[in-house]
């Protein structure tokens, strides 16, 4: 019973997946496109999100300063769920509704862009984190799951929404992951061009 278990939870994130291959693709894209548009036009990615959200947020954070899967130059983003003394101390002077909102008034410029992700579109601190983007004139990329929340309703319409179809929060984290990997690969894939393998694959398929 277990072993059937665990194998329908690797069917239900893959056939959750491929749904959103066919759907997500385009959202994704324009995702992807926001981001490069901001590193290479001389601006930022602040990223943020709330328990794994803040995880993933890290990661990307990090996949971007350092790299994803090629050598390139260093590109500017940072996690604004990383510093535990800035979080805490904001949290304790004010409130946690403004743990995010007070870096990006802080440290976002326009041109920049933030990356908000969250499960529900409903976590206070997300909001808030995007109503201060949007006072910074900065670009918002914002993942989300099931309908979106407020948060979707909050977007203008030069922000980019990518909301996964499911409201089974392990699902949609997992597609979150693979949406960052996927801006991650274009942006890549525009600074550097296709690799190799890539091309190869696609000229000689199996």
């Amino acid at each position: 019973m277990l072993l059937q278990r665990i194998q329908q939870q690797f069917i239900d994130s893959a056939d959750l997946k491929y749904q959103c291959a066919q759907a997500l693709a385009p959202e994704v894209e324009a995702a992807t496109n926001a981001v490069l548009a901001g590193v290479t036009g001389g601006g930022k990615v602040l990223s943020c999100g709330n328990g794994s959200s803040a995880a993933a947020a890290q990661r990307f954070a990090a996949s971007f300063m350092g790299r994803f899967d090629r050598e390139r130059p260093e590109l500017a983003a940072f996690s604004l769920a990383s510093d535990a003394a800035v979080i805490t101390g904001i949290a304790a002077d004010f409130d946690m509704r403004s743990i995010f909102a007070r870096q990006i008034r802080a440290l976002g410029h326009a041109g920049d862009v933030l990356l908000v992700l969250s499960t529900t579109g409903n976590a206070a601190n997300v909001l808030a984190a995007v109503e201060a983007a949007h006072e910074r004139d900065m670009t918002v990329v914002a993942l989300s799951g099931a309908r979106g929340g407020r948060l979707v309703q909050m977007l203008r319409d030069t922000d980019v929404s990518v909301c996964v179809p499911t409201e089974v929060e392990a699902r949609i984290l997992e597609v979150h992951q693979l949406v960052l990997h996927c801006i991650c690969d274009g942006v890549d894939a525009q600074l550097l061009g296709l690799p190799d393998s890539f091309t190869l694959e696609q000229e000689n398929p199996a």
